[in-house]
């Protein structure tokens, strides 16, 4: 999530500008973006690109599909076991806190999500043409389905709404040109939590929330790992240079006395997330049987509420799991026996 860069460097917005004022000279339309941006009504824009491509898709034949499907780098599926990815949700979804309610999100969201609400270029994403986007991070969609589920609470304008926690399990496209590996594509699943509430003071919100998300996923990778995958969590808090004891007792140390053999600790030299998360983030690592560490969770509080709703009261704590990376990491040994212990 928070990976996400900013935007387009000023090479590639160089580039673009070439593009546009190219493809403007060749049509015989001066400023024709402007016009379709900014001139057309979203309907009408959408009226007319339906038109465009259903032209285009008459077009073509079924060989053009097969090499589409081969060349295409947002086509060619994942090479993940299924089997595998279902156990993880299995047992993700079952380890779930009470709180957390799960929700089977769509495929698009309205345009803008990703873009709107968190600093990420709408390059990142791929827009279609009804005026929707495909989801490239649930956790921007699962914020909107909080802020209005606090919002339709008859007591959220006094300020005494319930929280509302979803999760989901989701595929994401991305738009970015990803590195080119072995298994390594422009859509994957992530495994998602979201909270919303209202600040009561003194970081609580925060503290509590990211504590809560944190101990799901130690819990969950405990049941889905090895028992003997060594577990490390780290977090930051990025609005002081050293962490505040708010943070520490209520973050650090009630995580460390509930999780025996789990390292947890600060990283406060992180740089990683600065300008997409708030106050505080964390990471949670696993170590699998090569030795090597890599990260599996990221999240940490975001203002997307704040926006939405207009209130600075309002919090939001996010977070994901990569689930193929988890499962192509850490899901051959011992699958078998840990899909067995799902289904007892």
């Amino acid at each position: 999530m928070a990976s996400s860069p900013a935007g387009p460097s000023t090479s590639d917005l160089a580039n673009r500008s070439r593009i546009i004022n190219r493809i403007e000279r060749e049509a015989g339309v001066p400023r024709l973006a402007d016009i379709l941006s900014d001139r057309l009504a979203p309907t009408d824009l959408q009226s007319l690109l339906l038109e465009v491509y259903a032209r285009r898709a008459k077009k073509r034949d079924p060989k053009a599909l097969l090499d589409d499907h081969v060349s295409n780098r947002f086509t060619r599926p994942s090479a993940s076991d299924p089997t595998r990815l279902l156990a993880w949700d299995r047992v993700a979804f079952s380890t779930l806190p009470s709180v957390f309610q799960a929700v089977e999100l769509s495929p698009v969201c309205s345009l803008g999500t990703g873009s709107v609400l968190s600093p990420i270029s709408q390059d990142w994403t791929v827009s279609t043409i009804r005026n929707t986007e495909i989801v490239a991070d649930p956790t921007n969609v699962l914020a909107i389905e909080c802020a209005v589920r606090r919002r339709e609470q008859k007591n959220f304008s006094t300020g005494h709404a319930a929280s509302v926690h979803l999760a989901s399990s989701h595929r994401v496209l991305r738009g970015q040109k990803i590195s080119i590996r072995p298994g390594v594509l422009q859509h994957f699943r992530l495994f998602s939590l979201c909270s919303s509430g209202r600040d009561p003071g003194n970081l609580r919100y925060e503290t509590e929330t990211v504590r809560l998300h944190i101990g799901f996923f130690l819990k969950a990778f405990k049941k889905f790992l090895s028992s003997k995958t060594p577990l490390r969590v780290t977090s930051s808090d990025f609005s002081s240079g050293a962490a505040r004891s708010a943070v520490r007792s209520g973050v650090v140390d009630k995580l460390q006395s509930s999780h025996d053999g789990v390292k947890i600790g600060f990283d406060q030299e992180r740089k990683q997330g600065r300008g997409y998360y708030g106050a505080l983030c964390f990471k949670i690592f696993a170590t699998s049987s090569t030795g090597r560490e890599h990260e599996l969770v990221d999240g940490g509080d975001v203002n997307w509420t704040q926006k939405l709703l207009n209130n600075a009261k309002e919090r939001l704590v996010i977070s994901g799991c990569g689930s193929e990376r988890l499962c192509e990491l850490f899901g051959a040994t011992g699958f078998r026996q840990r899909l067995l212990r799902t289904e007892s």
